[in-house]
């Protein structure tokens, strides 16, 4: 099967850890032992990754730097250490390539007036408030949480396609649209600039699968799938639901929502599945044993 696997920011970074090269490279190493059991049973496998945490840390160094060349620099950075440790987990040869992804978006986009996007470490609220009037940012809750938000346009055009497409057909395992892929708008001229923005991953990494008619998109993240009743006492996982039976229940906007919304979105435009659940699951995801599994039809074949 053609995967697309999206790898979920918060589990390259746990929530709460500091964001140290060790501790990064600990959690990619997850994902990466996880990835290979994907190659080893024969899959082609697409990967992207999210990048809030990264990306949000590189933001408070300083400098003048706008989000879409942070954005490029991060997916850099975690390209480089998850080809790395693929190339540790995976023992037979493979060939891997990080490539930085350009994605188009709309400048009147409304996610520009509503940041919904968190990126960047938790805060207490005192220090939130005091990071927002310094600084000018927009501060949700995240869980509990306060975090920095930035606009998250929907993507339109992937840019590099026809170069993940050339990819593919040399059998490379290609690691792209990283943070969502790189924000950029296009001139009436008809050029090309980045704009100060950060793709939802989960959005752009749908339009990649739907784009390369992929037979599964999988999500990793930190939980164990999909929960009906978040944070109530009688909250359960789904197991299995189909587009339409999802389609009358609420999610969080900054977290779950956008995780579900290109699952169905997917699933109605291929007929393929999608799957949401925790990074170590990969092959169960795919078998249909752990997490939720959104499809057309609620039995596994």
């Amino acid at each position: 099967m053609r995967i697309v696997v999206s790898l979920g920011g918060n589990v390259l970074s746990k929530r709460g850890e500091a964001l140290t090269a060790a501790i990064q490279r600990a959690s990619i190493r997850v994902a990466a032992q996880s990835l290979a059991g994907l190659l080893d049973a024969g899959h082609e496998v697409v990967i992207t990754h999210g990048n809030g945490p990264q990306i949000g840390y590189l933001s408070l160094q300083g400098g003048s730097f706008p989000l879409d060349v942070l954005g490029a620099e991060t997916d850099g950075m975690i390209g480089y250490v998850l080809q790395q440790e693929l190339d540790n987990a995976y023992a037979p040869a493979a060939n891997y390539a990080t490539l930085l992804t350009q994605i188009e978006v709309d400048p009147k986009d409304p996610a520009f007036q509503a940041p919904t996007k968190f990126i960047g470490p938790i805060y207490t609220e005192k220090d939130a408030a005091r990071l927002s009037a310094q600084r000018g940012w927009t501060i949700g809750q995240d869980e509990g949480h306060f975090r920095r938000t930035v606009p998250s346009p929907r993507p339109k055009r992937i840019l590099e396609l026809d170069v993940i497409r050339m990819l593919l057909r040399q059998k490379v395992v290609v690691i792209c649209a990283g943070g969502g892929g790189i924000p950029v708008v296009q001139k009436p001229d008809g050029t090309l600039i980045g704009i100060e923005a950060v793709i939802d991953k989960d959005h752009a990494s749908g339009l990649l699968a739907r784009a390369l008619h992929a037979d599964a998109f999988l999500m990793l993240t930190d939980v164990e799938g999909v929960f009906s009743d978040w944070g109530m006492p009688d909250q359960a996982v789904i197991n299995r639901a189909t587009p339409d039976g999802l389609a009358d229940m609420s999610f969080p906007a900054g977290s779950m929502g956008p995780k579900v919304e290109a699952a169905c979105d997917f699933v109605r435009a291929t007929g393929g599945f999608a799957a949401i659940g925790r990074l170590s699951d990969c092959s169960t995801l795919v078998a249909g044993s752990t997490g939720t599994r959104i499809s057309l039809a609620t039995t596994v074949p």
